[in-house]
Parts: C-alpha cells; structure tokens; sequence
C-alpha cells in the first residue's frame, strides 16, 4: 500500500500520546500530533490502576486526516460510556448507523491504518486501510473467541464542503483495538444460569449453577453492564443445556439507569412487567443468579432487591443464595487420591499436610488388580479404575466389603497407549471413559458407572480422545485430542436426550460444537478443571518449552499468575474449590502447591486425582 501510515503498528517509533491528569488519562489532542508519518497508540496508558480513568479528546480544529484517523483508534480504547467521542470523528450518517457494541476485535498490536494513496490539497476524500493480527473477537453476546489470520478493513474519510473539516463517513462495525488495550479496557466475569440438560437429576434438588463468562468494559458501570448481560440470556454456544428463572422477555425497567449498591451491599433491580408474575421460589432463584453474577465485582453486592410494577417481588442474601443453587466451588474434596508404589488405589486428607497415605476401603485398595489410573465420583463413595496395561476399567464400591468384580469396559488397543484413557465422573454419578484404540477409538458413558457403556455422538471431531474431564456442572467437557502430531484441548457442550432418545432405546448423549481453549499450544500433556469456568493447563507451543498455566473455557488467559514452574509434569489436577492446592505428578512424585508457596514433594505415587 502506498501514501501515509498511520497508527502503532509493528516497527514504529514508540511516541505516546497520553496525559494523566490526576485520575485520569487523557488520549489524543494532550499532546502534539504530526500530520503524517508513524503515530503511537495508547499501549502506554495504566492496565490496571482502578484509579485510573482513560478519556479520549475530540478532534481539532482543522485536524488532519491521519490525525481524524488515530483519534479515532483512540477513542475506541477509551472509557467513553458510549463511544461519545469516538463518534465525533464520524459524520453524522456514520455516526448514526455505527454500532460498536456489535464486536470488539482484539488484535496483536494495536491497529495500523494506511492511506491508500498519498493525500492531495485538493482532495475532498480519502480511504485508509486498518491492519493487523487477529488474536480474539468479542461478539455481540461479549462472547470472546480466539481468532487467528489478518485483520484489514477500509476506513473512508471525507472533507465537508462546508467548514473544510476531515470526517470518517465509512467505518467497520465494532471496535478494534490492541491487546494491551483490550486487557486494560476488558474483564471477565462469569454470569450464571442453571443446568437445564441433566437427566437423571433428583427430582426437588436445588438446581445446579453454571458460569457463563463474558467480557465487559471493566470501568464502564460493569454492575448495570453485568445485569443487563444476564437478562439477555446465555451465550449462544452454552444456551442449549441452560437456562434462566427470569421469565421471557424481562428487562430493567424502562428508564433505568445506573445501579448501584448502597452503603449495606443492597442493590435494587427494577424490572419490567415481565418479571412480575414470577413466583417466590423462581424469584429467588433469579435474584440468586444475580447474586453469583455480581459477588466479584466491586462494590461487593451483599443482597439483592428485585421489584417489578413498583413492588417488591424478593429480597435475598449472599448466604442465602447457596441454598437455593447449588455451586461446584462450594464441595471441598475430602481426600485426595493417588495410585501407589503398589499400583493400589491410595488417598490422604485433602485439606491436611499428611504425607502417608492410606489404601482406600474396598477391592481397588486391596490390590488385586494393578491399576495405572483412578476416578473418584464427586460423593467419594464410588471409584473407577484402569488397569496396569490399559485394557480394562473396574468400577467398585468405596467400602470394605467392595467387590471388584468383571470389567464393565474392556478395549482391544494393541498397545497400552491406544487403550482406555483415565475415567472422568460427572456431577450425576456417570462414568467417561475414551477407548484410545486406533481401530475403533470411542468416546463412552456408563450411567451410574454399572450400565452397559453407551457410545457418545461427538459430530466434528476430528482426531482420538487421549484425556477426559467432565465438569462439575456437568454439561461441559474437557478433551484431550490426538490429530496428526499434535494434541489439543477441546471443550464441549454435552447434551442429553432422554429415555429411547436413541437408536436402541437408551438416552442419547452428545458432546458439540467442540471449541479449541488453547490455539497456541502444540502438544497439551494433562490438564484438570479448576474453579467454575477454568482449566489448569501443562503443554508446549510450537519451539517452545513444558509450561503449566491457566486458561478459561472461552480460551482467553485469566489475569491470575500461572502456578509455579515444575519440571517433568506427567499429570496435574484441581479441585473445583479453587482453595484446594493444585497437586500434580511429576519427576518428582506426588507434589502439591499450597496457595502462595511453592511445589512441595508429597510422597511416591502417580496418576493423582480429586473427586470428579
């Protein structure tokens, strides 16, 4: 491309063009703008000072195009509530039929813009071209994807016959910006709805809570952004196997503006008619769903209100809340579980520093079969577990009477490595297991951990199951997948059907719509579920080196520090408390991380596991 270049783009000379003033930070027009040549964004300005507030600056009298153009990159990384200023640099028409809040795309760097031509005197028009390296998109739902592939997009600007002022008349829906911009501007936040997929579930049981993150502007009144985002309802991908106690159609009342949370934590949510018709337990489940949304943003939301038609429809309390729902993070495990020296099954206390552990009661702890992986189910009265050479998985009662009895899978892989992979429990007391058998490689549920093992429907999967978790809401998946010489992690929807959903008669179970939560490693060696909506991750890039770090379902990287370096790391697993410490197995043995310390070496022992 020809004529100016406009923007930071890779190569150009750092020169910021940002002024604090007390709390907050200024962007354009603060400092001396050329009119061509290279710019520098705003990467420079505050990531995470709470503080701090960063606003953009119109436009000048009389400003430049590439001026109207990196005046405009910069407001879009400003904490405008409603892209005010950004607008500014648009003509009317533009301004009118612009929509920002259709998606934000997040690229390496932040934007270059190129002037397709060189800029005339005379000239009463112009077209700038916006490049860059994709890394994510945010759609409309504030769903974050990874992305991948280049970003170019024309921006066209005009001269007003009128006052000779440079506009933008043609501009890209959405937002685009760097991602050091996007880390300072965006958060995640988890909102939450209720397993709606779960047959089998106890009639009357308190329904299970089930995060849905999305990003949203983190100094922009995120507790209205976060209401209104619930009330819209899931994300597209997590909808089929959720849903929400607010009924069709509510919204905040018509003229509500920001809410806030008074001086005791109370915060009063006004809805539409819509909501007004809801009974005192839905209610109370809805007003929990806004309690779990909104406990980590800040102010901290103690209680909430909700009121439709200028009454009181409920009132409920952040204790209260866990009684109505019921949260993963809130099962502390009891023991954590091992295989040892003996290829027994073996546990200590979870919550303790015991470095002695005890065979678990029953036949997987007498040692009558070698085991080489082990599942325990999330009540601790169940386990699985695989033999020493793979071909076999025994299911057995956590008693001291526990018979061991026949395999209830047994698979046909010539080597051990292409037999069955470590089991997975899910919150319903249901056993997945993958046959890694190149011949017929398999996907499987066994209800209750004793039916017949029922084949699992996974349309788009390309590759072998190496690894399985299941999630403790028990409608998400976590697999490891071998295609070619690479091993990626994949998350999964898991639908059911119910009694003769399939072609035998027997409930249908699917996993879909299969999504990469980690695009740039190469080779993914273990991984567990951490927390709600968070897996801990081992894997290498492409070149690179063994790392262990956190990622979230959506494949964006938490802003948590990764756990500490460990050497050699074969398995890892967590607890959905994320209080519980990490524990893996390494070169070292059986290690754990207590919360800020550093790996401690437990015993000898592989394959360690917490309940699920």
């Amino acid at each position: 491309m020809g004529g100016e270049r406009v923007g930071h783009g890779r190569g150009a000379p750092v020169r910021t063009v940002a002024c604090a003033v007390g709390g907050v930070v200024l962007l354009a027009g603060c400092a001396s703008m050329p009119d061509s040549g290279d710019l520098r964004g705003v990467e420079s300005t505050p990531r995470k000072d709470p503080q701090v507030r960063v606003f953009a600056m119109p436009p000048s009298e009389d400003a430049t195009p590439p001026q109207i153009v990196q005046g405009f990159l910069e407001a879009l990384t400003s904490d405008d509530p409603d892209y005010r200023t950004a607008r500014q640099y648009l003509t009317p028409k533009a301004a009118k039929s612009w929509r920002p809040e259709l998606s934000t795309t997040v690229l390496s760097e932040g934007p270059g813009a190129y002037a397709d031509s060189p800029v005339r005197e005379d000239a009463d028009s112009l077209t700038y071209t916006l490049t860059g390296t994709k890394v994510a998109t945010v759609d409309a739902q504030q769903s974050y994807a990874p992305a991948t592939g280049s970003y170019d997009k024309p921006v066209r600007l005009t001269k007003d016959p009128k006052n000779d002022q440079w506009r933008i008349d043609a501009v890209p829906q959405g937002v685009v910006m760097g991602k050091s911009d996007f880390q300072r501007n965006y958060m995640s936040v988890n909102k939450y709805y209720f397993a709606s997929n779960t047959e089998g579930a106890d009639a009357g049981a308190p329904p299970s809570a089930v995060a849905d993150p999305v990003y949203v502007r983190s100094h922009v009144d995120p507790t209205t952004q976060m209401v209104r985002s619930l009330l819209a309802g899931p994300t597209a991908w997590l909808d089929p196997v959720v849903r929400s106690s607010f009924p069709a159609g509510t919204e905040l009342r018509k003229g509500t503006g920001s809410l806030t949370v008074d001086d005791r934590g109370r915060l009063s949510v006004p809805l539409n008619g819509g909501a007004a018709e809801a009974g005192a337990e839905q209610c109370e489940e809805m007003a929990a769903q806004l309690l779990f949304t909104l406990r980590n943003l800040s102010p901290v939301v103690e209680e909430v209100e909700l009121r439709a038609g200028g009454e009181q429809l409920c009132a409920l309390a952040q204790d209260e809340a866990e009684t109505v729902a019921v949260r993963s993070t809130l099962d502390r495990p009891e023991h954590l579980y091992f295989v040892d020296e003996e290829q027994r099954l073996v546990r200590i206390a979870a919550d303790s520093s015991d470095t002695e552990p005890e065979p678990v009661p029953g036949a997987l702890g007498e040692g009558g079969r070698t085991l080489r992986s082990v599942a325990v189910a999330r009540d601790e009265r169940t386990a699985a577990g695989v033999s020493a050479d793979g071909t076999s998985l025994y299911v057995s009662a956590l008693v001291a009477s526990g018979s061991l009895g026949e395999p209830v899978l047994r698979s046909r892989g010539k080597r051990e490595q292409d037999r069955l992979s470590a089991p997975s429990w899910d919150a319903q007391g249901d056993l997945w297991v993958a046959d890694r058998d190149p011949g017929n490689p398999r996907l499987y549920l066994l209800v209750g951990g004793a039916e017949e093992p029922l084949p699992v429907r996974t349309p788009g999967l390309d590759g072998r199951v190496q690894a399985v978790r299941v999630a403790a809401d028990g409608v998400r998946i976590a697999l490891v997948v071998e295609e070619d010489d690479r091993r990626s992690l994949m998350i999964g929807r898991i639908e059911r059907s119910g009694p003769g959903g399939g072609t035998d008669g027997r409930p249908a179970v699917t996993v879909r719509e299969l999504r990469s939560a980690t695009p740039e490693l190469e080779q993914v060696t273990a991984m567990s579920w951490t927390g709600e909506s968070r897996l801990v991750v081992v894997g290498r890039e492409q070149g690179g080196v063994e790392q262990m770090k956190y990622v979230e379902v959506d494949g964006s990287i938490p802003d948590v520090p990764p756990p500490a370096a460990l050497t050699g790391v074969k398995d890892v697993t967590a607890a959905a408390d994320e209080q519980t410490p990490l524990v893996a197995y390494s070169v070292d043995g059986i290690v754990r991380l207590p919360s800020g310390a550093q790996w401690q070496k437990v015993t000898e022992g592989t394959a360690p596991v917490y309940p699920g």
